[in-house]
């Protein structure tokens, strides 16, 4: 599946907009996350321990569509807990391709085939369903036997009726590059395109032991991309950030590139790491310390090598260098000689841990809003009776 022309077009011509504006922050894509529950517990998730009483919270179709519109990128991934469990998912979608967003559906695709009539065929709405490798790879990063063999039925499905689907894997230590390779393969016969990202190292996974450092990453990238030379492997980024995840590039992440917004608020500094919220996207934009994160910074950030913050930095980079982005897409990907320097991490801050506090604070706001709504409630009933 290659990406349609009009929306490379469309989000290259955004870019370009955004330089001649002489923009220093934008957004390139809207990390929408109308709740936090998922019908799996992946050991590598860092996004679903939370209590009942937060995982029960949803955003509502007209909050979700707000933020599209406040945030204003061109493109708009729902991730999540699993968004096909929240009820109004279909409205949801529908609204923000009327505002001709982009859509990023991410699924484990366990209910993609029983909710596919929520959905119409778009070429601004693409299934990204998660696999992250081969039938045993895949069923113990979810922790259940069976998801695989769902997922890619629900892919053959959601492609037999006309929707546009993709695969998103992500990379952990211990998954050897040939079977990272096979997986890629099967992605060619399953006629979907595929983007990968080594997992980020969420501080409340299960599974602390098998998060990449940035050495490994870049060794395990270039073995993976040197067995596909000569192969069609349809990736999902550009050129400039596979090159980065095999060592060749230098770059910096762009937290703001990819902001997030669930239930909690604009998520501070970026998708993968929450260090408080804004009320607003543009007090989030404002008010963010972004020069305090970033490998070399901050402790939290020192091996993320991950899409959501590199991606926009490499987007911003081919936009500003187009000839050495179009000698990489030329030349493939380098998976032999020097890699470039690793950033300086002697310099970075401690970490902070502050996740017990936020989710206090949010629990006390669950709990107003209840007692609130509980008083209303007997208001009009008392109302009603006289």
């Amino acid at each position: 599946m290659a990406i349609p022309f009009f929306k490379e077009m469309r989000i290259g011509g955004y870019l370009l907009k955004q330089k001649l504006l002489g923009r220093k922050r934008y957004p390139l894509v809207l990390m929408l996350e109308p709740l936090f529950r998922c019908n799996l517990a992946c050991v590598g998730c860092g996004k679903i321990d939370y209590p009942d009483a937060i995982l029960n919270r949803r955003m509502t179709a007209q909050e979700c569509w707000d933020a599209a519109d406040e945030c204003g990128a061109p493109m708009v991934a729902i991730p999540g807990g699993e968004p096909l469990i929240h009820k109004e998912i279909g409205e949801i979608v529908r609204g923000l391709v009327a505002r001709k967003k982009f859509v990023s559906l991410c699924t484990n695709a366990l209910l993609l085939e029983k909710k596919l009539d929520l959905f119409e065929p778009s070429p601004y709405l693409f299934f990204s369903v998660h696999l992250d490798g081969l039938r045993d790879h895949h069923d113990k990063a979810v922790s259940q036997k069976g998801v695989f063999d769902r997922a890619v039925s629900a892919i053959k499905a959601a492609k037999a009726r006309g929707f546009t689907v993709n695969v998103n894997a992500t990379i952990f230590d211990g998954h050897p590059a040939e079977e990272i390779a096979k997986f890629l393969d099967l992605t060619v016969e399953l006629g979907v395109g595929v983007s990968m990202s080594p997992g980020y190292a969420y501080e409340r996974a299960p599974d602390q032991e098998h998060f990449l450092n940035r050495t490994k990453t870049k060794k395990l990238f270039r073995d993976v991309f040197a067995m596909g030379k000569g192969k069609k492997w349809n990736f999902m980024h550009s050129g400039l950030f596979l090159d980065f995840l095999a060592g060749n590039q230098e770059y910096e992440c762009t937290p703001w590139g990819m902001p997030a917004r669930n239930i909690f608020g604009w998520q501070k500094p970026c998708y993968l790491l929450g260090e408080g919220y804004a009320k607003t996207f543009k007090e989030l934009m404002d008010t963010t310390d972004w020069d305090t994160y970033g490998t070399g910074k901050y402790e939290k950030c020192a091996d993320c090598m991950a899409h959501c913050g590199y991606e926009p930095t490499a987007a911003t980079a081919a936009l500003n260098n187009p000839l050495k982005a179009m000698w990489v897409s030329l030349r493939g990907i380098k998976t032999t000689g020097p890699m470039v320097p690793e950033i300086d991490m002697s310099k970075q801050r401690p970490a902070q841990y502050i996740f017990s506090e936020q989710v206090q604070k949010k629990l006390s706001e669950i709990r107003k809003d209840e007692a609130l709504a509980a008083e209303q409630k007997a208001a009009r009933k008392a109302s009603t009776a006289a």
